[in-house]
């Protein structure tokens, strides 16, 4: 239970008694990260049932989502755009991102990031943000499994990083592909076609949305090494809205 509270605690703005925050709780929580990130997306996506404008309804399911996660995640990614955008060493690098103000690179990319998101959502069936939600926080998992570093001895990376074993993040990504397959296989129950809009069936589209977030996650986390040294609170927070917004794009234009 103490792995859970830390994660709905740190993830969410649900009110929870954390009373135990250490690495012995970190991992186990970023393992449950994922059902979290289920929980984040049937919330936010009630705007999307509700009569109106597709547009309207995916800019306050977006909205919504960020109220639910206290705009932490979104603040990591502009945070860490102006990090990578400035071109200095590391350690600048990291001086920028931990800087209470947005540059001009954080800006942009929070700005196209929330465009993207609410045209996808927009065109994509409102299950489409349950695959999103999870597949943004199984990006936290992958980000803290053994042998991702911290890029600085404090702060919610160093406390994190490294806390997840690879096979344990393996399992977690299969049960979200095959969790995903079954929503899709599901569709047809609630009265809908069984595809997400007129493309592929969303038994195919959704586990393909999830993969693809993962590898949006990969290739950023890679570059972030690079240049970091690690992860940090900032990086996770990005990865999950790169993850998130990778698996949106893919749910909008495959479905």
């Amino acid at each position: 239970m103490h792995g859970l509270r830390f994660a709905v605690g740190t993830l969410t703005v649900f009110p929870v008694r954390v009373t135990r925050v250490d690495s012995g709780v970190a991992g186990p929580a970023m393992l449950l990260a994922p059902v979290v990130g289920l929980v984040l997306g049937v919330v936010a996506s009630v705007p999307l049932l509700l009569p109106g404008p597709p547009l309207l309804g995916a800019a306050l399911a977006a909205g919504t989502l960020a109220v639910l996660t206290r705009g932490l995640h979104l603040d990591g990614l502009a945070d860490l755009a102006d990090g990578l955008g400035s071109g200095r060493p590391a350690g600048q690098a990291l001086a920028v991102m931990r800087k209470s103000d947005i540059g001009p690179f954080g800006v942009v990319t929070l700005v196209l990031t929330l465009l993207v998101q609410v045209a996808a959502l927009s065109s994509a069936a409102p299950w489409a943000l349950l695959t999103a939600c999870v597949t943004g926080r199984l990006a936290l998992t992958w980000a803290c499994r053994s042998g991702v570093p911290a890029a600085r001895p404090d702060g919610l990376g160093a406390l994190v990083a490294g806390t997840v074993r690879p096979a344990a993040a393996w399992l977690v990504t299969l049960v979200a592909l095959v969790a995903g397959a079954a929503l899709g296989l599901a569709v047809p129950a609630s009265g809908t076609s069984g595809t997400s809009g007129a493309g592929l069936p969303a038994v195919v589209v959704l586990p393909l949305a999830t993969l693809a977030g993962l590898v949006a996650t990969l290739l950023l986390l890679a570059h972030a090494r690079r240049r970091l040294g690690g992860v940090t609170g900032d990086v996770l927070g990005a990865l999950a809205e790169t993850a998130t917004t990778a698996a949106l794009v893919v749910c909008a234009v495959l479905g």
